[in-house]
């Protein structure tokens, strides 16, 4: 009996142990990582020791303000003490495996020690080692009661990709210099390198261009509207033209020095020649168009006819003329001032999107065509884009545009954003041009997460686990030829910065995943364990996030004698969906979903929401049979 209750009481000592072990889910997930025995704790005085770099500074920074914000542990450089709590090394002879943002980080009972070839290294390593300590880390105030403890671990990471980005349009609504910093603040949490700023389109200019002030005192202002952006009313001439802004030379400046400090480049966007109503509207004499003096600056109505796709037909003639000296003398100015602006190598020039339907009624552009011996609407596109690339190179700047650029003869050194699927990469990337990839089947930001009945409804939706898809360089290509991947928020429909946030994450974290780590080590089960750790370090630092992912995946039919069948399917597993047809509000006590329902005939109404165990983590979904119904006789056409 003795023997037995001390195996059973071994037992339970396991038991707990393995219970009390602490969880490692760090995003994106590392090259290599070995755990040990037991666990370091962070005493209350962590005195570090590094090298005394100008780069530096924000690799301590992270410890300053986020570790000592949370844990209420001083902070103290001194390399003369010895028996430092964290050390930063810099390697004196470079180790080749981790290149210039690589870095092995060692945690032992006694300390942490990271190593790195440069400053950037240990910066990601920081990141990583914060993920290591418990959730509480990133909270916004001092937390107490809670055991600062890493576990023994070692870890030898690098990124797969030197280009992990980013984008943020700032035209269609604009963010402050505070947003983009906080935007800056969130994407190194996770590696991203690169930040893609959407500066100009038709609903605002943002950056102050000396000699050219009509692009800010006109083309950085409209009229506010709420609601559906792209169906609003047209503005009456009497609606204060008050919503906007732009950022100063000044401002740049110091977002520049901003993301520097965080080992992030920021890549400008002037898009042209379409998408350019705000600079038209400020120069009217940059339109092919008679009548352009009249447009104003979009305020989200209706501009273009997408029936027929992309192009579009324009309503009003977005575009800059390609047949107009005076573009070419504008574009020299504004990219002169971009290129002095923002060290990056490369100046994004958009080229996509644009409509010519107003090109073909104008006589400069078939005088235009005639001199040049141009046959169609894409070659006098192309003429404008070789045009731009030269301006471009002349200010010691690399050239890069959306994949519309490959369209009637690509520039001869541009590099390609491919949006429209992987085709257009693949398609540069074969003919030996730089390719990033950021298509919309896998990295649109804007796009809904969950069903449209709860979430702000655009025309396509792309969910977690389709965007944890994504592969930048796929088997066809020369992966040399593929500089990374990113994702983009473009903001028609993102007012604020607490919705940016909600559509950034957590697809962001995949697209993270999906450009720093090993093909290899993607695992989706794997994944998903990791993102529901850090739903919960998003919720300590007070960054929203969507929990979409919880939400039901509705489908709708008809049986063969007419009745409406409803199915529902989750996206991750684990989950039990309860369910309503009564207008109250299903917990777990309600039916359990298990197969096609039939409503009953006159419920109007199913609510569902999704537990995990015992604990809700959907949110409550009011779906209406009327909508089920409709979508089912959609299909059924």
């Amino acid at each position: 009996m003795k023997q037995l209750l001390t195996v059973f009481s071994l037992c339970l000592c396991l038991a707990a142990g393995a219970q009390n072990k602490p969880t490692i889910a760090i995003i994106p997930e590392p090259v290599s990582l070995k755990t040990g025995t037991g666990t370091f704790t962070l005493p209350r005085n962590v005195i570090v020791h590094a090298p005394l770099h100008t780069e530096m500074k924000e690799v301590l920074g992270v410890l300053r303000q986020r570790m000592a914000r949370s844990t209420g542990s001083t902070i103290t450089l001194n390399n003369a003490l010895p028996n430092p709590v964290i050390s930063f090394l810099l390697n004196k002879t470079a180790d080749k495996k981790l290149g210039n943002e690589g870095y092995r980080l060692s945690v032992t009972t006694k300390g942490i020690t990271i190593k790195a070839n440069q400053p950037a290294g240990l910066y990601y390593g920081v990141q990583t080692m914060m993920q290591l300590f418990p959730k509480e880390i990133e909270s916004t105030t001092q937390v107490g009661n809670i055991a600062w403890t890493a576990p023994v671990t070692e870890i030898t990471d690098y990124p797969r990709f030197g280009w992990r980005g980013l984008m943020f349009d700032v035209s269609r609504h604009f963010f402050t210099k505070s947003d983009v910093k906080k935007f800056i603040d969130n994407m190194v949490r996770y590696k991203y390198n690169l930040l893609h700023l959407h500066l100009t389109d038709d609903e605002g200019w943002r950056i102050e261009i000396k000699g050219l002030p009509k692009l800010t005192e006109v083309g950085a202002w409209r009229v506010n509207k709420t609601g559906y952006f792209g169906t609003f009313s047209p503005p009456a001439p009497d609606e204060p033209k008050d919503y906007g802004g732009f950022y100063t030379q000044d401002d740049i400046r110091e977002l520049v020095q901003y993301a520097k400090e965080r080992f992030v480049n920021i890549m400008p966007e002037i898009d042209v020649p379409g998408h350019s109503l705000a600079a038209v509207v400020s120069y009217p004499e940059l339109s092919c168009t008679e009548g352009a003096d009249k447009y104003r600056v979009r305020s989200g109505e209706e501009i273009m006819d997408w029936s027929k796709g992309n192009p579009p037909t324009a309503l009003v003639d977005n575009t800059l003329c390609p047949a107009n000296e005076k573009v070419y003398d504008f574009l020299d100015k504004v990219m002169t001032q971009v290129a002095e602006l923002f060290p990056f190598e490369y100046i994004h020039v958009g080229g996509d999107e644009c409509p010519k339907n107003f090109w073909q009624k104008s006589d400069q552009i078939k005088a235009l065509m005639q001199r040049e011996g141009l046959k169609t609407m894409d070659e006098v596109q192309a003429y404008f884009e070789k045009r731009l690339e030269k301006i471009v190179l002349s200010k010691g700047k690399k050239f890069l545009g959306w994949d519309e650029i490959l369209e009637g003869g690509i520039a001869p050194s541009a590099a390609v954003m491919s949006w429209q699927g992987m085709k257009g990469g693949i398609h540069a990337a074969k003919m030996g041009h730089e390719v990033v990839m950021s298509p919309t089947t896998y990295a649109y930001l804007d796009y809904m997460q969950g069903d449209q009945i709860i979430e702000p409804r655009i025309y396509a939706s792309l969910r977690l686990n389709k965007t944890y898809e994504f592969e930048p360089a796929p088997d066809s290509v020369d992966a040399r030829f593929i500089k990374g991947g990113q994702a983009n928020l473009w903001t028609e429909q993102v007012y604020n910065m607490r919705h940016a946030e909600y559509m950034t994450w957590p697809r962001g974290f995949a697209i993270a995943e999906t450009v720093w780590s090993p093909k290899e080590k993607k695992n989706w089960d794997r994944f998903f364990t990791k993102v529901e750790n850090h739903f919960g370090r998003l919720n300590m630092a007070e960054i929203k996030y969507a929990p979409s992912v919880y939400d039901p995946i509705f489908k709708s039919s008809r049986t063969a004698d007419r009745q409406l069948k409803i199915e529902m399917e989750t996206e991750v597993k684990g989950l039990d969906l309860y369910y309503s047809f009564d207008n109250s509000f299903p917990d777990n006590y309600y039916p359990k979903y298990a197969g096609a329902l039939v409503p009953p005939k006159d419920a109007v109404m199913l609510k569902v929401i999704s537990y995990k165990g015992k604990q809700p983590v959907g949110r409550m979904i009011a779906m209406p049979i009327s909508e089920m119904a409709a979508r089912a006789d959609r299909v059924r056409r």
